[in-house]
């Protein structure tokens, strides 16, 4: 993290042209928005293997499914609040049960959405996708695994959906980092706390870890870019070091990332879990910092919520 911010849709923008070029059995759906969400990169480039179905979201799940089933790889894009909630029922029905070949991309998640306010800011999208079966639910910790995530998911088959941010945010992984969907990877070794990020908040993590370190506090930091299926394994060793952990991520509490590790702790491995995340509630008005401030969602958070976990292993 050198100063240099950018953003995911950006680079999902990238990818697509990518595979425009190098994958014919592409196509993208967006429904009216995109310039916003980025896809108006591919039409760009391969106009007549992009479809523009207006605001009738739930109709471009229709439209994505039936492509599908006659052997396309779909790629259908809109705001994370409209794509996880408008298209709800359109998702399970008409994707996810018959286990069809698209992948629901998702921009302008979580609270750093900012002014635009609670009525577009997706909090709850992670929970609604992760409940479905079938469904691969990926979480890009910047915008290099945003392009490589992209790649991976044409190469995928059956559904997935991909949730990115708004906002530019510092790069926390290498432009030429390998990205395996089902796999979590670890950017900094510790053996105090576990700390385990998603999406915009894994750099949230790498900075609590430094701030920690100065404090003779050493933290892992885990990026958990795919959810669902959730790596178990890498949680595994990571928590048999550490003994106690920290999960961040830009979303409800209640049904997110943190709440998938809480279940597999449940079952398999009893350590102390504190958990970053807005609680219970609607985000608001506001720039991107002040609701990361006001919500609890920032490093020194993150720090706090680690020292609490340490506390509860030694006691």
């Amino acid at each position: 993290m050198n100063g240099m911010r950018l953003a995911q849709r950006n680079y999902y923008g990238k990818a697509l042209v990518e595979l425009a070029e190098t994958n014919p059995s592409v196509v993208v759906l967006d429904a009216d928005l995109a310039e916003s969400t980025k896809t108006s990169e591919f039409r760009n480039v391969a106009p007549e293997r992009f479809i523009e179905v207006g605001i009738a979201e739930q109709n471009m799940i229709g439209v994505a499914s039936g492509l599908a089933a006659s052997g396309k790889t779909v790629f259908a894009s809109t705001f994370a609040v409209f794509a996880s909630g408008r298209c709800w029922e359109q998702i399970r029905q008409a994707v996810a049960y018959p286990k069809l070949n698209v992948k629901i991309v998702s921009t302008h998640c979580g609270i750093s959405v900012g002014e635009d306010g609670a009525s577009h800011q997706a909090l709850e999208d992670i929970a609604l996708m992760r409940a479905l079966p079938n469904m691969t639910v990926v979480s890009p910790a910047d915008a290099y695994e945003a392009y490589a995530a992209t790649i991976a998911l044409a190469e995928l088959d059956g559904p997935a959906y991909m949730r990115m941010g708004r906002a530019e945010f510092p790069p926390v992984t290498r432009a030429d980092a390998e990205f395996v969907i089902g796999r979590a990877s670890v950017l900094r070794e510790g053996d105090d706390v576990t700390l385990v990020g998603t999406g915009q908040m894994v750099a949230h993590c790498m900075e609590a870890a430094a701030a920690l370190l100065e404090e003779g506090i050493d933290a892992e930091v885990v990026n958990m870019s795919t959810i669902k299926p959730l790596d178990k394994n890498t949680l595994k060793r990571s928590l048999r070091k550490t003994g106690c952990a920290v999960t961040a991520e830009e979303h409800s509490v209640i049904g997110g990332m943190g709440s998938a590790v809480a279940e597999f702790l449940s079952q398999e491995l009893l350590v102390p879990l504190e958990m970053i995340g807005t609680k219970d509630t609607f985000g608001e008005s506001g720039t991107p910092n002040q609701l990361f401030e006001k919500y609890g969602l920032t490093s020194k958070d993150i720090a706090k919520a680690a020292k609490r976990s340490l506390e509860r292993k030694r006691s």
